[in-house]
């Protein structure tokens, strides 16, 4: 596997990989963990003692994910990596999670990479896809140079257009997956009682070129409420759900909900 790319989270010059780690040329260090990603995120770039999902939600996401039900997005989501990338260049998934999307970009020639701001995600990440590159990271501060990648996705993650813009080549593309309106509406019909579509209106991209823009909407059909309870669990709807209705959700035999996403593609000029 080729050596990582990245740069000192502190001082922003170029890292060296050595066996014990990552050193710049102003002496900062960081630590490659035993599961094989570098933790390059400062204290100043955090906002708590322990930022991102919790071990449950990313545990709970891995177990759902696993399942095959967003599939369908991962096969919309390759097709089009084939369709307008370069996969010969360096591949980002911004807000990577446990890796489920990030390994699935992996080809021959390219480089992928995986950075999130939840060091218990990216530990998961790191630890089963040897093959790409993990770090612990804040989106606002990504720990790479400029114009080093020909590919950046970001999934249900915060689209920070500054910096995404800054680590893509000329010519390269940025693809956005957001919730559409219905996405996973029935599962809010269980929780609110006047449950509200999602506001699809504007885009947060502004300055790169819209080239592709479509909806993926299908129904996802549970035959038990394991895996709706690993859905709810890796959602905000958590945080709302009662001690009642996750009882009833456990007496369901069936459900069905659908996933609507929205996607688009955008290139740099």
């Amino acid at each position: 596997m080729s050596l990582p790319h990245y740069l000192c989270p502190i001082c922003r010059s170029a890292l060296s990989s050595q066996a014990s780690g990552f050193h710049c040329s102003n002496n900062h260090h960081f630590d490659r963990a035993k599961e094989g990603y570098v933790n390059l995120l400062p204290v100043q770039h955090k906002h708590s003692k322990d930022p991102g999902d919790n071990k449950a939600m990313v545990l709970a996401r891995r177990a759902f994910l696993e399942q095959g039900y967003y599939q369908p997005l991962i096969d919309k989501l390759t097709s089009l990596y084939q369709a307008h990338g370069d996969t010969n260049l360096p591949v980002l998934d911004a807000g990577c999670g446990e890796g489920y999307y990030t390994h699935q970009h992996k080809t021959n020639n390219n480089s992928v990479y995986g950075v999130d701001i939840a060091k218990n995600a990216v530990k998961i990440a790191a630890k089963r896809h040897k093959s790409c590159h993990f770090s612990v990271g804040t989106l606002s501060h990504l720990p790479f140079e400029d114009a080093f990648f020909g590919w950046l996705f970001s999934i249900y993650a915060p689209i920070l257009e500054p910096e995404f813009t800054r680590v893509l080549k000329s010519g390269a593309y940025l693809l956005t997956v957001t919730p559409a309106e219905n996405h996973l509406f029935e599962l809010k019909s269980l929780i609110y009682r006047d449950p509200q579509k999602h506001d699809t209106g504007k885009s947060q991209i502004t300055e790169l070129a819209l080239v592709h823009e479509e909806k993926l909407n299908y129904q996802m059909d549970f035959t038990g409420p394991d895996d709706v309870i690993n859905l709810l669990a890796m959602t905000p709807f958590a945080f709302k759900t009662s001690e009642a209705l996750l009882e009833q959700i456990k007496a369901m035999t069936t459900f069905s909900c659908q996933a609507d996403f929205h996607i688009r593609l955008y290139k740099k000029a």
